[in-house]
């Protein structure tokens, strides 16, 4: 009997390996389920070192929201009007557009075509399929309602794209009046004060303290702007080296739902996220523990995964999922008592997207009014900048002009 290398999560999330024999991979995935494992990669212990699999391609372009939203959509519709799984694949192969998909549609296909299950297959792709659409599959083909699965995924995945939508249109006003401003800066600072400094000194006289700092700061910056611009870079790569370290992403995780304007925004847009998933996962008839497990790396957010996973190692104690709520700090009082009524009349599942469509309404007024929040910061901050520069350009003139005028007053 083959042996079978594997990776995979245990109920506290916590990632296992080991071998395994089995007939297939397919009965290893078996038998890591009925062990409260959740496979991720499982390889023949043979090629295991050698094969990389659900990696994507140099140049390959990603797997967006839109393509898993259509993809699942017609799956459901496939499905549901009895289309067999081959044949459904070999359809949305020949219709699909992304080339990547289009390709690991084609892989899937052929490792159904081998014997492995739909959930087997799909879990080789990682960077395709997230390990939530994966899990929910699994239940799918375990419960024989994949139809159902495929829909409800359809929805996660609409839900997911509004979601980020809504936050990319709220940020793009203010993020492109930060950059104007400094685009702004920049010029100025290297061609348009230099030209007033020229005529300033030729003055020869004592300049206020505001025109001496923007003459500086100009000096500096037409000296040395290509040790400033590496710097800026340099700052910029360090800053993505901490944030994709284990700790950096704890901890800007953390400080991004504490920024003012947008950290509320982005705090109710990462807890409509998990409801979601949450309700979704308990619908499709996933255990608690192992849904709280699944869903907290939906949220993308570590600093919420980690309440979230100590929301699910106090259900493991047998705490109630109130208390587990209330521990984790991050509900509001409203949320936490819907979730004390879903416990109690055990309908969760459906009180959870009650909570997700309340936060999503929260997140479309935040992004309503993120701008007019935003306005009055943006337009005192451009009031000051050209405060600033109108000092800094027009006292030396004002100086010159009354001195001009009392010189022509005592000639009299």
């Amino acid at each position: 009997m083959p042996e079978f290398a594997y990776q995979g999560r245990n109920a506290r999330g916590e990632l296992v390996k080991g071998v395994l024999e089995g007939v297939s991979s397919s009965a290893v995935a078996d038998q890591l389920f009925s062990t409260g494992i959740t496979p991720v990669h499982i390889n023949e212990a043979k090629a295991a070192a050698a094969v990389a699999v659900g990696k994507l391609g140099f140049g390959e372009p990603k797997v967006e929201l839109a393509d898993l939203m259509l993809l699942s959509r017609q799956m459901h519709i496939l499905l549901k009007a009895g289309v067999p799984i081959i044949r459904a694949l070999s359809g949305l192969h020949e219709s699909a557009t992304n080339p990547t998909l289009r390709r690991t549609i084609a892989e899937v296909r052929e490792s159904l075509e081998s014997g492995n299950e739909l959930s087997q297959a799909l879990r080789r792709h990682p960077k395709v399929f997230p390990a939530f659409m994966v899990s929910l599959v699994r239940v799918g083909e375990v419960t024989g309602l994949l139809d159902e699965v495929f829909m409800r995924l359809y929805e996660f995945f609409a839900f997911e794209k509004k979601m980020g939508d809504d936050i990319r249109t709220a940020l793009r006003y203010p993020t492109m009046v930060i950059i104007a401003l400094a685009i702004a800066m920049f010029i100025v600072n290297i061609f348009v004060i230099p030209a007033f400094g020229k005529m300033f000194a030729s003055f020869k006289a004592q300049l206020p303290l505001m025109t001496r700092v923007l003459i500086g700061t100009s000096e500096l910056f037409v000296g040395y702007w290509p040790l400033m611009i590496a710097g800026a870079v340099a700052l910029v790569a360090a800053a993505r080296f901490y944030v994709r370290s284990k700790d950096g992403r704890f901890r800007w995780d953390g400080l991004k739902l504490r920024l003012p304007v947008v950290g509320q925004l982005i705090h109710k847009a990462t807890l409509a996220r998990f409801s979601r998933g949450f309700a979704l996962a308990a619908k499709s008839g996933v255990p608690i523990v192992q849904g709280l497990a699944i869903v907290a790396e939906v949220v993308e957010n570590a600093y919420l995964e980690s309440r979230i996973l100590k929301m699910r190692d106090g259900i493991e104690r047998g705490e109630s999922i109130l208390r587990t709520a209330v521990a984790t700090g991050v509900f509001s009082p409203v949320v936490l008592q819907m979730v004390a009524v879903g416990e109690e009349t055990g309908e969760i599942d459906q009180l959870m997207s009650e909570i997700a469509d309340m936060y999503e309404r929260e997140v479309t007024l935040e992004v309503e009014g993120l701008s007019a929040k935003a306005e009055p910061i943006l337009l005192v901050c451009m009031g000051i900048l050209v405060l600033i520069l109108a000092l800094g350009v027009f006292l030396p003139m004002w100086d010159m002009a009354s001195a001009a005028r009392g010189g022509g007053g005592r000639a009299q």
